[in-house]
């Protein structure tokens, strides 16, 4: 196939250069940095991009940075994958990036006095590269407020801290730095093993303040060195899916810092809990104020109901963006609060979809699907535009789950519980290829079913201990 952006997709909105004054007042305030490291986000949420040495910042915002297309044709390991088209075919050709504004920032972990910038790739300085997953969220977000509103969102995102292991190898949980032990439990929400990790936990505090990203909560989840950091909420979802990307790097770097290892991988234990990203949703008008909120009688808003509406017709279509890789499947077990079904509820944990029972003006939905491996930036792209979908078309939603939704017996579509079924289901689906483009879909599924093939033609040890002399 052959890369091709199709400018009707976007508007004159849907870029944004920076101000180059930016660069020369960071290096004004900050004269002892030697490098910048540009940060460009590939399809798969990895951090790619180069370092250049400080005096090519301001080349940076005034004529943009070259890198290559097929950073969006890559797979989960680096490869460019040339069945998409990005690489060869079209001669390894680069792309022109600029950078994103307010981004500019120093970076706590490194002992050089180094900075980070992050980058958008166009394909001119008028029309976003289609294959660039933020600019994707870029047009939905500019799709909603054209309607007058404006997302509010915040995530919440699970990780494990882990020894280094060889290759291949399962992972362990790290060595107490208090007790000298290898946890074998842990107590859900308990103070004492964050204490244990105090240093570590703080560190990552202390970094995400100084990179201005809005890490407020951390908690000890249910099992061995598995933590969750929630973010506060802002009405940019390009930023929250920004301070999402780059608090993973926070955590990663720290962690480091302490001798320690950290994975977002869905599953790295078959017997524990898996790593979830979860989103909260909610739409403020013109003025401000939260078309989610009931009214006095405390009726549903049309706006919510067509919002979870859009949400769940639409859950099966996105499986693949929620959970964008082999090992996401690993995670759906109603034993550890996976939803495994396109259902919703009242303060209810089971569900795919949660409206937590704060206050009426805190009305919002949580999205509690996703995996931390999936990309932020296109699980946000396709959250909304099954927002849209929903509203649009006044989508109305199922009935609420009361009770355990696991229990329940419930007539819907199921939602595909493989990879190869999940991207199926995203290619064969118009409202997907109609809100994220379509020469994004077909990059995205050809990607991912080429890891597909190359995963499945491993022979692994569990094959040879079962079929060797068994027959």
């Amino acid at each position: 196939m052959r890369y091709q952006t199709d400018k009707a997709l976007f508007k004159e909105k849907d870029t944004a250069l920076p101000d180059p004054d930016e660069a020369s007042q960071f290096l004004a305030e900050h004269p002892e940095m030697e490098f910048i490291d540009l940060l460009l986000i590939d399809m798969n949420g990895i951090v790619r991009g180069k370092r250049v040495e400080k005096d090519k910042l301001p080349k940076a915002y005034e004529h943009g940075i070259a890198l290559p297309i097929s950073i969006y044709g890559m797979n989960i390991k680096g490869n460019p994958v040339e069945e998409t088209g990005l690489g060869l075919e079209i001669g390894e050709s680069d792309a022109i990036c600029f950078p994103v504004a307010g981004s500019l920032t120093t970076q706590p972990w490194q002992k050089r006095p180094i900075a980070q910038l992050l980058l958008e790739m166009y394909e001119d300085p008028q029309t976003p590269f289609f294959g660039d997953p933020r600019m994707i969220l870029r047009r939905l977000v500019r799709q909603i407020k054209d309607k007058g509103l404006t997302p509010v969102s915040a995530f919440e995102l699970e990780f494990y801290l882990i020894d280094s292991q060889e290759s291949g190898q399962a992972p362990l949980p790290p060595i107490s730095p208090v007790t000298g032990r290898r946890p074998e439990n842990t107590q859900v929400y308990s103070l004492d093993d964050l204490d244990e990790y105090s240093e570590f936990l703080t560190g990552i505090i202390d970094a995400a303040r100084e990179q201005g990203l809005p890490a407020d909560t951390i908690v000890a989840e249910s099992a061995p060195g598995q933590f969750e950091i929630n973010l506060t909420h802002t009405n940019d979802p390009l930023a929250a899916c920004d301070y999402a990307l780059l608090l993973k790097r926070v955590i990663k770097q720290v962690a480091h810092e302490h001798e320690l290892d950290t994975t977002f991988m869905a599953k790295p234990y078959a017997d524990q809990a898996g790593n979830g990203m979860h989103v909260h949703i909610s739409l403020v008008d013109e003025e401000g104020n939260n078309v989610f909120q009931p009214p006095e009688n405390g009726e549903m808003t049309d706006t919510l109901r067509w919002a979870l509406g859009g949400m769940l017709a639409l859950m099966p279509d996105y499986m693949a963006i929620l959970c964008p890789n082999i090992n996401s499947y690993r995670r759906f077990s109603p034993d550890f609060y996976v939803p495994n079904a396109a259902t919703w509820g009242v303060e209810n944990r089971t569900t795919a979809l949660r409206i937590p029972g704060d206050a009426p003006e805190a009305t919002r939905i949580e999205h509690r699907v996703a995996g931390a491996d999936a990309n932020p930036y296109l699980m946000m792209s396709a959250l909304l535009a099954s927002v849209l979908y929903g509203i649009e078309n006044k989508i109305e939603p199922s009935e609420p789950i009361v009770g355990n939704a696991y229990d329940k017996e419930i007539e819907f579509d199921a939602l595909p519980t493989n990879l190869r079924d999940a991207l199926r289901v995203l290619s064969q689906s118009e409202p997907m290829r109609e809100y994220l483009g379509t020469d994004f879909v077909d990059v995205f599924v050809t990607c991912k079913e080429k890891e597909l093939e190359e995963f499945e033609q491993h022979i692994t040890g569990l094959e040879y201990d079962w079929y060797l002399h068994a027959f």
